[in-house]
């Protein structure tokens, strides 16, 4: 079968791979398991729509994928939001590394006899088994990782320090592969082994760097032009092929021409380009937005052929073994987790949960497996199938655990739960648009109550919202209603003497910042001025929505909610590592626009050289899909 028939019936199989990976989305499995599935039942073993060589023949498509992947890795490093976590992330990404790696790699050693390919293993080959597969086994997964935490909108400082850990361990898992996979060569291939090795490590760490760097020149290079998209695309895709082949050819050479190989981790290569890219450069929304936009095709087309390279005649014989080392994993990296809890002094709360994050475990891992069956084919596609095995089984548990992690250390807000951010509105007044008002900002997710003022109650079957009542306004009544879990109020009363006494205890005693209030009279709207309240009157706001209509409609409709596409948002700043960031190097979702920023009743006007603080009221513009990774990124 030619190169371009396989290429043309992978195609087709991918797209019946996203199909069926929606479909495992549906029944709240991840979508990636869906994928692999849909490479197995396409593959040798069950419909044999391409032969067994297809996944060497294609092997193109790999390293492709596995280019973006790691470039995705590397536009996560932020380095200006992770330097506050430092400490916490250092700490457990090395104990992990630490106490995982031992625990893994004594359990693969003495599993090996047990293990069908590696029974005949003699001590050097079993040493190298076990320290390329603890190396490969302890690699996280950031975007599954990433998804899990924008489905739930999980925010607050636990929330970053898993996503630091997450991004930094696949850092250090590249670097401690590829050291690895010169310590397992000589084992592997009978050779002795000595400390020159260290010199060659030096070397393909170096030469990892120059090129990494190279790499992320061209890319900012390349986006400074006015190219379009699809083509900075396609040329990104080459840079990737590019330093798969590059890699490929300095391996070779070096063997010919100096007697010993010098391997440069390819993946590692990709990972310090988009590093580069995010943080020295003016390129990193365009990088994040490319590489988001084109993610989704990559992960289908590398999880379908990984699906496809399944060993399925070993899976059953191997299944056993990928389940010991799946707990054998979840207990190396729960020591770890804790340990590093305790040096960077983190709660015991988030001590006793941590561990549960970090059992996600996707891409870098599938990649690494797929090197070692091309660099040791003394391993080959049996090891890939273990290891492959012991990933779906993470892939399946890890976001279940992260969940459960986030849900217990109260930082998950999903759909349907109250956010800590969003206190309950109290609406003095009763009437037609005030009920108008209840159902819209229900509608939104806020708790609202509308309380009615006077001797005659409104009668509860006349409403369907939550309603109270007050008999009398005065400071007693007041302070039982305006509780602590309310964070805005709007008086429509009648009697302006009324509304002027609701806000004032509002702004006064309650400490409530966001009061809104509608006059009876257009001559009292400066009474309300002590109190900082908006002052909405109905003739001068039609007056002044219509004049806006004309002069700026495309404002206005955002006001008005007339474009369902975007939304006007105002968040305050309680994420307290944003604190003192200039906005350029916090890394807003694409599709934000900051407009402007409320600081000690002053507005500024919002550049790339604002610095942000805590307490700071921000006014943006998002698109439905960025609002709730705004906010998780702004609040706390």
């Amino acid at each position: 079968m030619s190169l371009l028939l396989q290429t043309a019936i992978f195609g087709v199989i991918c797209l019946a791979s996203y199909q069926i990976g929606q479909f495992f989305r549906r029944v709240k499995l991840p979508t990636i398991t869906g994928y692999l599935f849909a490479g197995a039942l396409a593959g040798p073993f069950v419909l044999e729509m391409l032969p067994e060589s297809s996944t060497s023949d294609l092997r193109f498509v790999d390293e492709i994928s596995l280019a973006v992947i790691a470039l995705v890795a590397g536009s996560e490093l932020l380095i200006s939001q992770l330097r506050p976590r430092f400490r916490a992330i250092g700490a457990t990404v090395g104990s992990i590394l630490v106490l995982g790696y031992l625990v893994l790699a004594l359990a693969i050693y003495f599993l090996a006899p047990f293990i069908p390919f590696t029974a005949d293993f003699v001590t050097g080959p079993r040493l190298a088994l076990a320290l390329l597969g603890a190396a490969v086994l302890l690699a996280l997964s950031p975007p599954s990782t990433i998804a899990v935490i924008k489905e739930v909108e999980a925010r607050g400082r636990f929330t970053r320090t898993v996503l630091g850990v997450t991004v930094l361990m696949d850092v250090a898992i590249i670097v401690l592969f590829a050291a690895m996979t010169s310590v397992a060569s000589p084992l592997l291939e009978g050779g002795s082994l000595d400390l020159s090795f260290l010199g060659l490590l030096a070397i393909d760490l170096f030469s990892a760097l120059a090129i990494g760097l190279l790499m992320g020149l061209s890319i900012m290079a390349l986006l400074a032009t006015r190219a379009h998209v699809a083509l900075k695309t396609l040329v990104i895709f080459a840079l990737g092929f590019g330093v798969y082949e590059l890699a490929d050819l300095i391996r070779r050479s070096s063997v010919d021409r100096f007697g010993f190989e010098i391997y440069i981790e390819p993946l590692l290569i990709s990972l310090i380009a988009g590093l580069f890219v995010v943080n020295y450069t003016r390129h990193r929304e365009q990088f994040d937005k490319l590489l988001h936009d084109v993610s989704p095709f990559v992960y289908v087309a590398f999880f379908t052929i990984t699906g496809i390279s399944l060993k399925l005649d070993l899976l059953a014989s191997v299944l056993p073994f990928a389940i010991a080392l799946f707990a054998v994993r979840a207990i190396g990296i729960a020591l770890g987790a804790n340990l590093g809890g305790r040096l960077a002094g983190e709660s015991r709360r988030d001590r006793r949960v941590s561990w549960m994050a970090y059992i996600t475990q996707a891409g870098i891992a599938l990649g690494l497996a797929r090197e070692v069956a091309v660099q040791f084919p003394g391993l080959g596609d049996a090891f890939a199938t273990l290891i492959i095995s012991v990933v779906v089984i993470n892939e399946i548990a890890g976001p279940l655990f992260l969940k459960s992690a986030l849900r217990r250390v109260g930082e998950s807000h999903e759909k349907g739960e109250r956010h800590a951010d969003d206190g309950r509105v109290m609406v003095f007044g009763i009437e037609s648009q005030t009920l108008e008002l209840a159902a819209a900002l229900r509608s939104e997710g806020r708790p609202v109550t509308l309380i009615s003022v006077g001797p005659d109650p409104k009668p509860i079957g006349e409403l369907d919202a939550d309603w109270s009542h007050i008999e009398e306004l005065d400071d007693a009544s007041l302070s039982q209603t305006l509780t602590e879990d309310v964070s805005a109020v709007v008086t429509v009363l009648p009697d302006d003497t009324d509304n002027e006494r609701v806000l004032r205890y509002s702004a006064q005693e309650a400490d409530i910042e966001r009061l809104v209030v509608r006059p009876s009279a257009a001559s009292e709207n400066g009474r309300y001025e002590t109190y900082g309240a908006l002052v909405v009157h109905p003739t001068t706001a039609i007056v002044s929505l219509l004049m806006q209509s004309v002069l700026s409609p495309d404002a206005t409709s955002l006001l008005l909610h007339h474009d369902r596409g975007r939304e006007m948002l105002q968040i305050e700043v309680t994420n307290q590592d944003l604190d003192g960031l200039s906005v350029r190097d916090v890394s807003l979702p694409s599709g934000v626009l900051l407009m402007e920023v409320r600081r000690d009743n002053t507005v500024l006007l919002v550049d790339g050289q604002t610095r942000l603080r805590t307490g700071d009221q921000i006014t943006l513009i998002a698109d439905i899909e960025a609002e709730a990774e705004a906010r998780l990124l702004l609040s706390n």
